[in-house]
């Protein structure tokens, strides 16, 4: 889209916000608002995707809106102005957008100085401006630059209307400007940059129009009349095409964080698993004597609720195995709190949010708790505080059949407990072999700070709670 330069009282710029300690970037999922509405402070302008979760920005001035920066599935730094608000609509008239930039002069005109330092944002603070400045472009001198443009441009009205141009090379930079991972995107792609019509500021390639580059063009449009032979040489392999035998995903947003965060915790803690099976026949009576309880009337009642009931009642019984491992400093740093994370399968990738000072929770209270965990995680609404601060996590694989596994520890946590699906099997009970509700727990935990029987006192507590819930009482 194009950007406005406009530092004016009246026209505010709305800049995207470090919504997760740390992050760099977020991409625009949806706009809420279009030029010409009406915001008012604290109003939810869009919708963006980090790489943690899904979260509304509010603006924080009242006026018209006056322009959006960037369509929806654009991948936006922190710090960059997103959209620009008149606060003070009806003082005069208002400059239209500018149109995209022409590629930077030599030397460019001395700018106004910018306030130092970090910038506070949403959540903690954005990350400090860098000093860099970028290498002056090789290549032609402005006049140049201007002729190859106009040059390019000819090329384009030409084949307006026949069919899709496809660009050639830019004849005055060395090399396209694009990020990183936009330069890995073409190359698996098998996209040459210099083919590509840029739409970012300042002439920056995106993901999009790498995309773009790949698709193939309508079937009912007619073949290029008269290009030149230059131009069509550069054209690259459309891949995503039927019968494909391969697909090639961008890997970004959660699904980037999950992988990342997995592979660091696999490599640095050192992961034992241990499993019981457990007869849990009491547990799903329980389950249903607490569905008909009326303190419990419309709360989420399920197994899950006293699977985490247990769990907490074994880290009560266990406490050093709610600790962390504190590389820096070497040392273990026992937690005297509980926050209990819930693994929840969602659209947009797994995620771990949890329920701060869980073992202070009643039953209802964590009842209400978890379900409001769960339905915010479906929705795609939960926040970056909810997935921090984490000290021990439970994962119900058990919802997609699956009888057991071996988990990752969540990054910076001691533990982890899957929870396997409850079948009917038989089972010896009171000397005899009969139909049972019966499960397969398995905890995963850091060797460097909880030791075998630390680990098999905690498992074996739990699945004796389940077997018996009334321990939920003795030992609470």
């Amino acid at each position: 889209m194009t950007t406005m330069t406009d530092t004016s009282a009246r026209f505010r710029e709305f800049k995207m916000p470090d919504v997760g300690e740390g992050l760099t970037e977020a991409e625009i999922l949806k706009w809420y608002v279009q030029p010409g509405d009406t915001v008012t402070d604290g109003q939810v302008v869009c919708e963006v995707e980090t790489a943690k979760a899904a979260v509304e920005l509010p603006i924080p001035y009242d006026g018209v809106v006056h322009e959006l920066r960037f369509d929806e599935g654009t991948t936006v730094d922190v710090g960059t102005a997103i959209i620009t608000v008149d606060v003070a609509p009806g003082s005069g008239e208002a400059p239209a957008p500018a149109a995209a930039p022409a590629p930077a002069p030599a030397a460019e005109p001395e700018a106004e100085a910018k306030p130092t330092g970090r910038q506070p944002v949403l959540v903690g603070y954005g990350v400090a401006e860098s000093s860099t400045k970028r290498r002056p472009r090789k290549g032609a001198s402005v006049p140049e630059q201007a002729q190859a443009q106009a040059a390019q441009a000819a090329v384009q009205a030409e084949l307006n209307g026949h069919g899709t141009a496809i660009p050639a090379a830019n004849p005055v930079t060395d090399r396209p400007l694009a990020k990183p991972p936009v330069r890995k995107l073409a190359k698996d792609l098998g996209v040459d940059l210099a083919t590509v019509v840029p739409s970012g500021p300042d002439g920056i390639i995106t993901r999009e129009d790498v995309h773009a580059a790949v698709a193939p063009a309508p079937a009912a449009a007619p073949a290029p009349a008269a290009v030149p032979a230059q131009v069509t040489a550069a054209a690259p392999e459309a891949v995503a095409v039927a019968g494909a035998r391969e697909t090639r995903i961008p890997v970004r947003g959660v699904r980037k964080a999950t992988a990342q965060a997995m592979v660091g915790s696999a490599f640095t803690a050192p992961h034992v698993t241990e499993f019981i099976t457990v007869d849990v026949t009491r547990t799903m009576k329980l389950v249903e004597e607490l569905k008909a309880d009326k303190d419990m009337a419309g709360l989420r009642v399920n197994p899950l609720l006293l699977i985490a009931k247990a769990l907490l009642v074994a880290i009560k019984r266990n406490p050093e195995v709610n600790a962390t491992w504190d590389e820096a400093n070497q040392e273990i740093v026992l937690k005297h709190y509980v926050n209990l994370g819930i693994a929840a399968a969602t659209p947009r990738g797994l995620i771990v949010p949890n329920v701060k000072d869980a073992h202070d929770k009643t039953l209802p209270q964590l009842a209400e708790a978890l379900g409001e965990l769960v339905a915010t995680a479906r929705e795609g609404r939960t926040t970056p505080a909810a997935m921090q601060g984490g000290t021990v996590t439970i994962t119900n694989v058990g919802v997609f059949g699956v009888d057991t596994g071996t988990p990752i520890l969540n990054p910076g946590e001691s533990a982890i407990l899957a929870v396997g699906a409850i079948k009917l099997q038989p089972w010896v009970h009171k000397g005899k072999v009969k139909p049972r509700q019966v499960t397969t727990l398995a905890l995963s935990f850091d060797h460097r700070l909880v030791d075998g029987e630390l680990g098999s006192k905690v498992l074996a507590d739990v699945a004796a709670i389940l077997e018996q819930p009334k321990r939920l009482i003795t030992w609470a």
